[in-house]
């Protein structure tokens, strides 16, 4: 109800909706417009209402970046430590003798990371050979974040612990976030999500209050439009 009465001044242009059309047909693997009814069908809805939540979702996308895209790069400066990627070798065990002599025989060559990350690991990334990432920076404990922000890549760190486990850590990939269109998408939507929480607890009182009654909406669950 908060989105709809929004966006409810934007103006969707035919060349726009028909693009749409498009896209939502290439997202459902249909190979051009003559299958649009065939879509249709697939959704049990009728035209009118397909195309009033394409419009919608037009609406929506240009709302977002009329108010927010000019916030956008401020957004991501004040984030860009979090959106800092990182792709690392890990071995995590409780044994701090074992992880030693592991960590020796990956130094010295005379054992590869993958290999002894399937026999050894007791952690999930014995399934991925090692291998954690492309993730954030903010998803791994503290310490382990510390030690990778000033880690060479390439280079294997010394066993070091983390509560009951022993860790040897190899920086594979350092990749620094930038301020790309679809990471100023992502900010724009960020700053959406945060507003319409807003506004929806603010409506929410009004209705606790009984001065206003929620809109009726339409529910499309059964699909949606990503782009």
């Amino acid at each position: 109800m908060v989105t709809s009465e929004a966006i409810a001044h934007v103006v969707v242009s035919d060349e726009q909706l028909e693009q749409a059309r498009l896209d939502l047909l290439e997202q459902r693997g249909y190979d051009g417009i003559e299958q649009w009814a065939e879509l249709l069908g697939e959704f049990g809805r009728s035209e009118g209402e397909v195309l009033e939540r394409l419009r919608h979702g037009i609406r929506r996308r240009s709302f977002i970046r009329e108010r927010f895209a000019a916030k956008a790069e401020a957004r991501f400066l004040e984030r860009k430590n979090e959106l800092d990627q990182v792709v690392y070798s890990l071995l995590r065990l409780e044994n701090s003798f074992l992880a030693r002599e592991l960590y020796l025989q990956i130094e010295s060559g005379e054992s590869n990371f993958a290999d002894l990350a399937k026999r050894y690991a007791e952690g999930p990334e014995r399934n991925t050979n090692g291998i954690v990432g492309p993730v954030s920076l903010t998803q791994a404990h503290p310490t382990l974040v510390e030690k990778l922000r000033v880690a060479q890549p390439g280079v294997l760190l010394e066993p070091f612990r983390i509560s009951d486990w022993w860790l040897v850590v190899r920086l594979e990939r350092y990749a620094p976030a930038t301020f790309t269109d679809e990471v100023s998408d992502q900010m724009c939507q960020e700053m959406f999500d945060a507003w319409i929480e807003e506004e929806t607890a603010n409506s929410l009182s009004l209705l606790a209050s009984g001065t206003t009654e929620p809109a009726p909406t339409n529910d499309f669950s059964d699909f949606s439009i990503s782009r």
